[in-house]
């Protein structure tokens, strides 16, 4: 079923499939070892996680139980994970690198991104700091040199702030992707066509809004109710998650829905027998309101040079 997932060529030369399972906000003991475990069964290859939401030890032993059971190799898999805030001293990139890798129980990782553009001194992200992003990226570099990381990238970064990378003197190698919020009210279709347009590919996370998220605001838009998309899944006899999915697929997106539960694995997975039509493809535009779902966490932000949202 694996071969059913299309894959998106990175420019650092690497396929990355465009479906993957996004680990965030799970921390009930074995859940997420237990999902990737069931994914991989179903034909998952993608796994995304971070230093920070604790998941990389539990994705680590499930892989390699899988490993030695046969039932898939390392290379067979695309693992992303993200350098925390915490560690953006240039000096500190590498180490954090490296206990990402020892969590993961891994030799490498497919493609480390930078988590956030703003850089703290604590945990808790209640510091920040004014560490460039750009000598932050400069040590990123050098983690593709030693081959502890194939592809590296950025997550949450605006089109200026892709810019300014792009543009150091020097560079080495460009961001492979960068991860971002995508939704249906939430299309960031000028930053993806930048970012084509450059040769970087764009994953959308959290694609349905944030149901059950600890970060989802109390009067939330509950994206799967959407009249427009409910009446697309009759009419394709879908899901509106697999409509949501499905419409990402097709703007060339790659996707990370987050779950946990077996059904809605495969239901996420069950998206490459139709296809959304122009007319729907544009009734789906219709639907963007610039709504984003995670901005309040990184409110304490907003005044930093770095903060990449709209103020």
């Amino acid at each position: 079923m694996a071969d059913k997932v299309p894959s998106t060529r990175l420019n650092s030369g690497y396929d990355m499939p465009m479906l993957g399972l996004g680990t965030y906000n799970s921390f009930k003991p074995n859940e997420m070892g237990d999902a990737v475990k069931a994914a991989v069964q179903m034909g998952y290859r993608h796994f995304d996680t971070a230093w920070r939401y604790t998941t990389e030890p539990e994705i680590g032993a499930a892989v390699k139980e899988l490993i030695q059971e046969g039932k898939i190799k390392r290379e067979e898999l695309f693992i992303v994970t993200k350098l925390w805030v915490q560690f953006h001293e240039p000096d500190q990139v590498e180490p954090a690198c490296q206990k990402s890798l020892e969590a993961l129980g891994m030799d490498y990782i497919d493609l480390y991104l930078i988590h956030f553009p703003v850089a703290c001194e604590d945990l808790e992200i209640t510091k920040p700091t004014s560490t460039d992003y750009v000598d932050t990226w400069r040590a990123m570099e050098k983690l593709v040199d030693k081959g502890l990381v194939r592809s590296i990238g950025v997550s949450n970064f605006n089109q200026q702030q892709l810019e300014r990378i792009l543009k150091l003197d020097g560079i080495k190698y460009k961001p492979a992707n960068n991860q971002v919020e995508i939704s249906p009210y939430l299309h960031q279709e000028n930053l993806v066509q930048y970012s084509f347009k450059n040769g970087i590919s764009t994953t959308g996370y959290s694609p349905f809004g944030a149901p059950g998220q600890n970060y989802e605001r109390n009067d939330a838009p509950k994206i799967l109710e959407d009249p427009t998309i409910v009446e697309m899944g009759r009419k394709y006899k879908k899901s509106s998650a697999q409509v949501i999915l499905r419409w990402g697929i097709q703007r060339g997106l790659v996707l990370i829905p987050k779950s946990t539960n077996p059904s809605r694995l495969a239901q996420n997975m069950d998206i490459f027998d139709f296809t959304l039509s122009e007319d729907d493809m544009k009734a789906m535009q219709a639907l963007d309101r610039g709504y984003r779902s995670n901005v309040h966490f990184f409110t304490m932000w907003k005044d930093h040079p770095f903060y990449p949202f709209e103020k």
